[in-house]
């Protein structure tokens, strides 16, 4: 355990060589980078935690919402508690605008980053009314479930196995996660400003808006480089030294 920004951190670091820190998304935890973690072994020193919210982390009472900016000040908490002055940053989709954060407010302490499925809506008008769905389908999941068993179903057929059941654990931090989407403010000359190298990855299990955020952000990001085969491993592999 680690102290964040005023909670308690979990997290796992294996290894020995350049520093990679792995940041999950909306109703995942670390546990879902094994097999990136598995594939580094013996090229990297892998550095993985649950987000606050998520599986063995702490969360503030009461816990309803997060910002992008909090989810940051956390990560680099970690990674001066374990004295990481630089390091490569991966981050999938709210965790990719946690990295991006990071490299905004600290780019001496990051090497370069690979950014999958980045929920950066700012720039795709399209998506306003997707999430409006969205919120609309877990606010009525909400009502008639409550907040367990509401994230349960509103992620079905989205989350599977194992997975499904310890994000239905976390449901604070998933229900304060979307609370938290559309909190980071930036613009399009901050991204422009952006120090590289960057890889942006999308698959082909990408939804579209999602897939439009990501070229959003290739474009503006000068460092960037665009990747859509899904393979996080080989992103990753792509900026070891």
């Amino acid at each position: 355990m680690m102290e964040g920004a005023g909670v308690e951190l979990h997290f796992e670091a294996r290894g020995a060589g350049s520093p990679v820190l792995l940041i999950h998304g909306l109703a995942a935890d670390a546990a879902g980078f094994e097999a990136v973690v598995a594939g580094l072994s013996g090229r990297a020193r892998t550095i993985v935690y649950d987000r606050r919210g998520y599986g063995a982390s702490g969360a503030p009472e009461p816990y309803t919402a997060t910002t992008v900016a909090e989810q940051a000040q956390d990560a680099a908490a970690l990674l001066a508690g374990l004295g990481v002055e630089r390091c490569l940053l991966v981050g999938v989709g709210f965790g990719a605008l946690v990295g991006l954060d990071l490299i905004k407010r600290h780019p001496a302490r990051v090497a370069g980053a690979v950014l999958l499925d980045p929920l950066l809506f700012a720039f795709v008008p399209e998506a306003t009314e997707i999430l409006s769905a969205d919120r609309a389908r877990l606010e009525r999941c909400l009502r008639e479930r409550g907040p367990a068993d509401a994230v349960a179903e509103w992620l079905a057929g989205g989350v599977e196995g194992p997975a499904h059941a310890r994000t239905r654990a976390a449901y604070r931090g998933v229900l304060a996660d979307f609370a938290g989407l559309a909190s980071w403010p930036v613009t399009r000359g901050e991204l422009r400003r952006l120090p590289g190298p960057l890889v942006v990855l999308t698959g082909p299990d990408t939804p579209p808006h999602v897939r439009a955020a990501a070229d959003a952000l290739a474009r503006l990001a000068p460092a960037a480089r665009r990747r859509d085969d899904g393979d996080l491993l080989a992103a990753v592999e792509e900026l070891l030294p």
